[in-house]
This record gives structure tokens, C-alpha cells and sequence, in this order.
């Protein structure tokens, strides 16, 4: 997966939200976009949503991919895969295949990676070795 610095070289197909604007309202793009003011409403992209240090974002999501690093109140819906950064904060779901979570990240909210693979049952837990109470001396 492409990191948020590569990405934003790629000045030819993305779009900057300058940390003095607000969006508000439905926003769709076949492009990169980065954002580091404020989008508020829906978002839906054919490509890769950037939010940055400074970027938030009040809006349910889809995408094909997600990198955050500023906030996300909403829910994101990715058809390859949503990544929150350390600096990233989420309050919402997540829907992709590929989800990271980087220690240091805050989210509240559910993952749903989809669903096992057709004929393949879900791995047993092992059993824990508990150890056991310890007993006094009378």
C-alpha cells in the first residue's frame, strides 16, 4: 500500500483541501484527494482519501482506499483497504478487506473485513493454561 508522502508527490490526479476551507454538502471524484481542512456531508471517491494532521472529516465514506492521520466521524466503506495512523482519530465503522490499525490510533467503532472464505471454517482458539490459584500454608 501506497504511504500518504507518496501519494501527495503524485500532484497530477489530487486534490488538496487547504486547512482554511470547509466542504459541506455531497462530494464525488475520480481523483486522490487530501484533506486538510474540513469535509462535511458524504464523500465518495474512486480513488484515495487522505486525511492529514490537520484534516477532518464529518462524513460517511467510500472509497477504494483510506489513509487517516487527522479525524474521521463517520463511517468508511473501502474496496481495498483503510489505514489509521498514530496521529489518526475515528469514531465510526469500518468496511474494507485490508484494515490497519497502528498503535497510538484512536478508534471507537466496528471492523468488518467481510466474510470467510467459502468452505473455510473459522480457526479454533487454542486453549489458555491458566495458572493456577495459589494456595497459603496454614
Amino acid at each position: 500500500m501506497a504511504t500518504a508522502k507518496e501519494l501527495a508527490g503524485n500532484t497530477v490526479d489530487n486534490t488538496v483541501v487547504g486547512p482554511s476551507i470547509l466542504i459541506s454538502g455531497r462530494l464525488t471524484g475520480d481523483e486522490d484527494l487530501t484533506v486538510r481542512g474540513r469535509v462535511e456531508g458524504e464523500l465518495t471517491l474512486s480513488r484515495t482519501l487522505i486525511v492529514e494532521p490537520s484534516g477532518v472529516v464529518k462524513a460517511n465514506v467510500a472509497v477504494k482506499n483510506a489513509i487517516v492521520s487527522g479525524v474521521v466521524v463517520g463511517n468508511i466503506n473501502a474496496t481495498e483497504s483503510v489505514e489509521l495512523t498514530h496521529e489518526g482519530r475515528m469514531v465510526g465503522d469500518i468496511r474494507a478487506p485490508r484494515v490497519i490499525i497502528v498503535d497510538g490510533a484512536s478508534f471507537r467503532g466496528r471492523v468488518d473485513m467481510g466474510d470467510v472464505e467459502p468452505g473455510r471454517l473459522p480457526a479454533e482458539r487454542p486453549a489458555v493454561n491458566r495458572p493456577q490459584a495459589a494456595t497459603r500454608p496454614t
